[in-house]
């Protein structure tokens, strides 16, 4: 764990803040690659995690800039940060983890960023123009009131790869944007889940390979299940221990109870941090990280939310 000062907090949009962070010691931070994030512990005990918008060592050196969008209807993490935050304070946060990397050495990339959904994909844009990578970014927003980072990309020197799309003027058109892959082109795309899934349906439509497809989740898509929820086993493969989960708890909460320490992070199943080898049974995949793929497989599990669909799950722990 690191513990961190605000530095800067800045208005970056309507209902978005920017945090300067740097680490309390004076010490250099861990560097990164874009698409990494960190996980920010807050006043209340919350644990959230934010993207990081700026290639590492870029802006203030040692330092990491995270961007928050205000969401009352959030969790109370945003909220927090918004509210009660301020320069000067300290926060807990977690080494930087990479779960939306860009291919190396891509021949074209695509980048698609619906509102604060923009911060991982601003790293990644200024990382590729460093490497002078061939890009598209197309970030849209409701409004330009809306937008965050929208003068630092229209000032950026990839402004003419930067393309910026407000509902109230020029809408997105993602089929004018789209067209049928080549191999080695890379198509990422972050924002809420209706604005992911259009630009993925549409880029399948054009004939997109699943491989070609990256997304990261904000937050986990609701689920529409019409059984409820019904009581099942986990082994533990090291010490053939068994642990009954009931229908209203999850795995990760009896195994934590139970002395069993999971990495875990969102507890919503769209971060994978606490992805976990399966070795027999049948899951009930529930998250947004692993791809339709891997949920075939079935030999990984996602254990702060996903359940069973067999009487038993044997996990390798």
């Amino acid at each position: 764990m690191m513990t961190l000062t605000v530095t800067q907090k800045t208005r970056e949009a309507d209902d978005v803040f920017s945090f300067q962070l740097a680490a309390s010691n004076g010490q250099p931070l861990p560097a990164y690659e874009a698409g990494a994030h960190i996980d920010l512990h807050l006043p209340q005990g919350q644990v959230r995690q934010y993207s990081l918008c700026m290639p590492s060592g870029a802006g203030q050196p040692g330092s990491y800039t995270v961007a928050v969008l205000r969401d009352p209807a959030s969790r109370g993490g945003s909220i927090a940060l918004h509210d009660q935050i301020r320069v000067g304070m300290t926060l807990m946060a977690s080494p930087p983890r990479n779960l939306f990397a860009l291919v190396p050495h891509a021949q074209k990339t695509l980048l698609f960023a619906g509102g604060i959904g923009i911060t991982p994909i601003l790293c990644m844009a200024q990382e590729l123009a460093a490497r002078q990578q061939d890009f598209e970014l197309h970030y849209c927003c409701r409004s330009r009131s809306k937008a965050a980072f929208a003068d630092f990309l229209e000032s950026s020197a990839f402004a003419d790869r930067a393309h910026l799309h407000f509902d109230d003027v020029s809408p997105l058109d993602v089929q004018a944007c789209l067209k049928p892959p080549q191999a080695g082109q890379h198509l990422y795309v972050c924002g809420p889940n209706g604005f992911m899934q259009h630009v993925l349906t549409s880029a399948s439509l054009c004939g997109w390979p699943e491989t070609q497809l990256h997304r990261e989740h904000f937050a986990a898509v609701p689920a529409n299940r019409p059984q409820a929820d019904i009581a099942f086993e986990v082994e533990i493969a090291s010490t053939g221990a068994v642990h009954l989960i009931p229908p209203e708890r999850s795995v990760f909460e009896v195994l934590d109870e139970a002395g069993i320490p999971l990495p875990v992070s969102c507890e919503q199943g769209v971060c994978g941090t606490c992805v976990t080898k399966l070795i027999a049974g049948t899951p009930d995949h529930r998250d947004q990280y692993l791809t339709a793929a891997e949920h075939a497989r079935n030999d990984c599990f996602t254990p702060c939310c996903s359940r069973a669909l067999s009487p038993r799950l044997v996990l390798d722990i």
